[in-house]
């Protein structure tokens, strides 16, 4: 049975081929360990191994987390999950960035609750690429007005977009909506500052995601196993 220290180098060596096999420079994705329902001990572990940059989709557990691990440097704290107006508060003073935002109200909450002096939050316009009624994220024909919002918000800085594919497509599905979102990414990435991040693909579909342009895959059973 694999350590968590052995299946992140595994982690890396599938981004490193997968970027080979793209023609794409090398370290040119990062890895997001999605750490939820993980005890502290498993990220600590991950941790000592040289990872830096952590995803949590439940904000309380999130906050417990980074509480328990303050002493550490170096480590970024990453909002994944959906986000609900009363729990803006907490994620604006804890974390570092909030992938899911997917409307403005959350936006403009976070902007106003995140502490003077910290540095500004970054954030991520969560993208329902596939169209689905069960998943958060905002249509692409609906990503110009948020831009448009949250580029005025002083204490949020815009990164780029995330999304959660369909699961279990065809192949011919999986390419059309990783073409899709690629296209989108570039399109805002060419006209904004700071506009470097395509956060798509998790344990299944790395490969694929770093093939249509992700930056970031988000990783949580591929490095921790199964999810508690």
């Amino acid at each position: 049975m694999q350590t968590i220290a052995e299946r992140l180098k595994s982690a890396h060596e599938r981004i490193e081929q997968a970027l080979a096999g793209a023609h794409r420079p090398s370290n040119s994705v990062q890895l997001l360990a999605v750490s939820k329902t993980k005890p502290v001990s498993d990220l600590l572990i991950a941790y000592e191994a040289g990872q830096r940059l952590f995803g949590e989709n439940y904000v309380s557990e999130g906050v417990e987390k980074i509480q328990a691990l303050k002493a550490l440097t170096g480590i970024q704290w990453h909002m994944i999950g959906p986000l609900q107006s009363n729990k803006t508060r907490a994620v604006a003073e804890h974390f570092d960035w909030v992938q899911s935002v997917d409307r403005l109200k959350i936006a403009r909450r976070l902007n106003d609750q995140r502490p003077e002096g910290m540095a500004p939050l970054n954030v991520c316009i969560q993208v329902n690429i596939d169209d689905e009624d069960s998943k958060s994220g905002v249509a692409p024909e609906e990503i110009d007005t948020l831009i448009d919002a949250i580029t005025g918000f002083e204490k949020l800085t815009l990164r780029g977009l995330m999304a959660i594919p369909k699961a279990d497509p065809t192949p011919e599905q999986q390419q059309q909506s990783l073409t899709a979102l690629h296209d989108l990414f570039k399109r805002y990435h060419t006209k904004l500052s700071n506009f470097d991040t395509l956060s798509v693909g998790m344990s299944a579909d790395m490969e694929a995601a770093i093939t249509h342009g992700s930056t970031m895959v988000r990783v949580g059973s591929a490095i921790f196993g199964a999810r508690d």
